[in-house]
């Protein structure tokens, strides 16, 4: 899922509700821990993994015995022991007790545990990966995709393991038994939940049960086998599938319906998935990031690229506002959320013979030709709850002015749901945002944008009887690809160096698996309940990327994190700018192309030493580094510098200018490998935008072997911008069988 409206989990307007009253009441918790003896739950961060699991326990419980505390109390306030892929420890202190932690000469970091959030029938034929694809069954079955999310349904369809023999030899992984899962298979071959606190919210079980969905939803979209006639109530029919159907899933449930996913249990999550040999991981979570190095996800998915494993995460729901993505690491694939060539509209029929299209699923015909229609703030109760009914909420409504009239409100939640509970006929729902995804309704309902509101509205007040009715939605083709107003841009708020997203997948209105233990929208009185169901969001679009990491490795399974992202990268399909104006900042490298990642002919390929030298030059020291690299002993004034501009082999080059009015003039270093035909040549293809100057030396990549290595410099003058400008450049190394495409961005900043 992700932390906007518009995007991941947009039917689950109930379900979010309930998570910000949730943050609400934990950030009251963090403002009374100024008082240093409230405790509240920690990570520490000791050294590298330690060889004896039992002794390091032990460590643990003595260093938090050494606050004065009795070993059965270091016992108790214990959470988790990571002791799998790294060298951690969760526990409850208060401030002064964390204070005294940090100062302890084994420990590395100690941070806070915050409390994090959620961020296909037709998306894989519309990115180009239909069901007559090439496969390499063989290496397909040994791949394995640990998701870490909400759970997982095992009796879905979408996970049956027919034809599917044991897991790879190297699973080290386990499922249950738990009570009321129904357990896994050759398909789901572990599950496992984390829950640091032991509180299982009512209504969940204490297993990988996904009641949510999303789970469920995400791990279906990235490898769920083919489902013959999946549809939402007979809408989005087809075959439904995930990128790699014959590859094997694991389950870690991180996130709970009540307090959102926590730090501790993501930690633990990751450490359960890297020590069970998983190949890739995908997380539809996400928050803002203080510090790459006590960030529970930057720190899992570092963990995870050292022993081989790339991490495809969201890149956020707070688009599209610029410098909102999240999950930006440059160790991590980060993936913004675009549309396919389909959507959901109802058509509003008004008694004056006008009509107008909204934007939504409502799966209700109507049962009159038409029916009053009334205004929420002429509906209300009184004069002074006016301004809560133009949103519709409930009490704000006098249910005699409702019943059997269509209402309409403002956008704001749940406003079909009081128009039912009151008897009305149908809600239209008037937003400010740009619509682009289709909401479920649970009753007859549908959006519309202002200006179609203020004419809805014209008609009201021009007649003294007026009257609508909206139709059951149907399904309407629409021009794309574009990216999702609800996927958050760039600039990479962490660095000005890092383009991110890096690539863009489907993320709006795909229909995947669901629960049958919620209804559809989560709302009260809903009794919509279907195996699948058309979700949106950056959420949506992660596991899309994730399978195709999964296909890519299928193909080259000993290629290493970085290797696989640049493949995806580097492939993808230009996405118009004049439809989407934030240009790479909206979609990175572009659409996914999951056959042309499989050959993208050159990788730019980095180690985890690449990625400390770019910690280094963004002003990270051995202390902060520490909980990254499980060690103090890392020292940036003893490493060597990175060279180039930007320290990094990455696909990607981003320039951000200097404030003042000068040019600015910056050299780009990079190398590439040959994965293509042993004897290959590439030329250099450049396209620069006005008032910037970019070159390349060589201009040609001669290779003669596989695997063989080339580097080459980019240099960029620019001259100095308005304030807030991006503008694209390209270069493509080509070849007569390859094109391999590095976006290079400008951009020009504000004055402050």
């Amino acid at each position: 899922m992700g932390r906007s409206n518009c995007s991941c989990h947009h039917h689950l307007l109930l379900a979010l509700v309930i998570v910000l009253l949730d943050t609400i009441w934990i950030s009251s918790r963090y403002a009374s821990a100024a008082d240093e003896h409230v405790k509240d739950f920690y990570i520490i961060y000791l050294g590298d993994r330690p060889d004896d699991r039992d002794e390091a326990i032990k460590t643990h419980i003595n260093l938090l015995s050494s606050l004065d505390i009795s070993q059965e109390e270091a016992k108790e306030r214990m959470v988790y022991s990571y002791t799998k892929a790294f060298n951690a420890f969760a526990a409850k202190l208060s401030l002064h007790e964390s204070k005294k932690m940090m100062e302890m000469e084994e420990v590395l970091g100690v941070f806070r545990n915050q409390y994090r959030q959620l961020h296909t029938t037709k998306s894989w034929d519309f990115v180009g990966l239909p069901l007559t694809a090439k496969r390499h069954l063989k290496t397909e079955r040994d791949v394995i995709i640990g998701v870490l999310d909400t759970g997982i349904t095992p009796d879905s369809e979408s996970f049956q393991d027919h034809g599917l023999g044991p897991p790879p030899a190297k699973w080290k992984g386990s499922c249950g038994p738990y009570k009321n899962f129904t357990g896994c298979n050759n398909k789901i071959i572990g599950a496992k939940y984390f829950k640091h606190d032991g509180n299982i919210p009512t209504g969940e079980t204490r297993s990988p049960l996904d009641i949510d969905g999303h789970g469920t939803h995400t791990s279906s979209t990235a490898a769920g086998v083919l489902v013959s006639n999946a549809s939402l109530f007979g809408i989005a029919n087809g075959i439904a599938r995930g990128a790699v159907p014959s590859a094997r899933l694991a389950m870690y449930k991180v996130c709970w319906s009540r307090g959102g996913c926590a730090d501790m249990d993501i930690l633990a999550g990751f450490e359960a998935a890297i020590h069970d040999g998983v190949d890739i991981i995908s997380i539809s979570i996400g928050g803002p990031i203080v510090s790459y190095s006590s960030d529970s996800i930057s720190v899992g998915s570092f963990h995870a690229m050292r022993k081989g494993i790339l991490t495809v995460a969201s890149a956020g729901n707070d688009g599209p506002s610029s410098s909102s993505v999240t999950n930006h690491e440059p160790w991590i694939l980060t993936v913004a959320a675009s549309g396919i060539d389909r959507t959901f509209k109802s058509q509003i029929d008004l008694g004056n013979g006008k009509s107008f299209s909204g934007m939504g699923i409502s799966m209700f015909k109507p049962n009159a030709k038409s029916y009053p229609l009334v205004t929420g703030v002429d509906a209300a109760k009184t004069s002074d709850d006016k301004y809560l009914a133009r949103y519709c909420f409930t009490d704000s409504l006098d249910r005699k002015k409702v019943k059997g009239r269509v209402v309409v409100c403002r956008a704001g939640g749940g406003a079909e749901s009081t128009v039912k509970r009151y008897g009305g006929a149908g809600a239209i729902l008037v937003s400010d945002q740009y619509l682009d995804n289709a909401q479920i309704f649970m009753a007859p309902a549908t959006a519309v944008n202002s200006s179609i509101g203020d004419a809805i509205y014209r008609y009201i007040n021009s007649t003294r009887s007026p009257s609508a009715v909206i139709q059951k939605s149907r399904q309407v083709t629409v021009s794309a690809p574009f990216v999702a107003s609800f996927s958050s841009r760039g600039p990479n708020p962490a660095s000005i160096r890092l383009l991110k997203p890096d690539i863009a997948a489907p993320g709006i209105d795909i229909l995947a698996a669901f629960t049958l233990k919620r209804s559809l929208t989560g709302l009260d009185g809903d009794t919509q309940f279907s195996k699948f169901t058309i979700l949106s969001g950056t959420s949506m679009a992660c596991p899309h990327a994730a399978g195709v990491a999964a296909y890519v490795k299928s193909f080259h399974p000993d290629w290493s994190p970085a290797a696989i992202k640049s493949a995806i990268i580097t492939s993808a399909k230009p996405i118009s700018k004049r439809v989407n104006k934030d240009a790479e900042f909206a979609y990175g490298g572009g659409q996914i192309n999951p056959r042309r990642a499989a050959s993208p002919g050159l990788v730019y390929d980095m180690d985890d030493m690449s990625y400390v030298q770019f910690l280094c030059g963004e002003g990270y020291n051995s202390t902060t580094l520490a909980p990254l690299v499980g060690s103090k002993s890392v020292s940036c004034s003893s490493i060597v510098p990175g060279i180039g501009h930007d320290s990094l082999n990455y696909p990607t080059i981003q320039l951000t200018l200097k404030t003042a009015k000068s040019s600015t003039l910056a050299v780009f270093r990079r190398r590439v490998t040959n994965v293509g035909p042993p004897s290959s040549v590439y030329n250099a293809i450049v396209t620069a935008p006005k008032g910037v100057e970019i070159t390349v030396e060589p201009k040609t990549l001669s290779f003669t072997k596989a695997s063989q290595t080339r580097s080459f410099k980019v240099v960029v003058k620019a001259q100095q911008m308005t304030p807030e400008k991006i503008v694209s450049g390209l270069l493509v190394w080509k070849s007569p069988r390859h094109s391999v495409r590095s976006p290079i961005v400008i951009y020009s900043p504000s004055s402050d």
